[in-house]
């Protein structure tokens, strides 16, 4: 944002990167899923990362010029929308014990591509609140969530064969 130039190789572009190949690959699991409460929860999540990708590709000496603009960025109610999708997950009883084995139908194995996707970005992340290039540490926190419910989705998915 704003003329900055860095590397391809730069943490923050890492760090969006795999963000942006998360939303890509919750595109194919939305595109695979059949149930409205799994492709629901799944596009309302790619609007969150497509806020939370303009932030990371954002330096934290430019986040206040940004917010002026009118740019949103990930806040707690962002997560709270994610922890209150896992809670109505567990409420149906939909839970696993010990490692699940990712395959059991298209959309479950996609969604758990997903997840994984998840975490790879939520570590690219943390190499940059590591480094002290984080200015909103939210978004760590969202990512976080979006594994879980990731997970649950994907056991979601399994119990319902859909």
């Amino acid at each position: 944002m704003y003329n900055r130039r860095v590397s391809k190789t730069d943490a923050r572009v890492e760090a969006y990167g795999s963000v942006d190949e998360l939303n890509a690959t919750l595109g194919l699991a939305r595109a695979n899923a059949n149930d409205p409460f799994v492709t629901e929860n799944i596009l309302s999540t790619q609007a969150h990362l497509v806020i939370l990708m303009g932030e990371l590709a954002t330096l934290s000496e430019d986040l206040k010029r940004y917010r002026e603009e009118g740019y949103s960025v990930v806040t707690s109610e962002m997560t709270a929308s994610l922890e209150a999708a896992v809670q109505k997950i567990e409420a149906e009883k939909v839970s696993f014990k010990g490692w699940a084995t990712p395959g059991a139908n298209m959309s479950a194995a996609t969604l758990d591509v997903a997840r994984t996707t998840c975490r790879r970005a939520e570590r690219r992340v943390q190499q940059l609140r590591d480094a002290g290039n984080l200015g909103n540490n939210e978004i760590l926190i969202y990512l976080n969530r979006l594994s879980d419910l990731l997970w649950l989705l994907a056991r979601w998915a399994e119990t319902r064969q859909i």
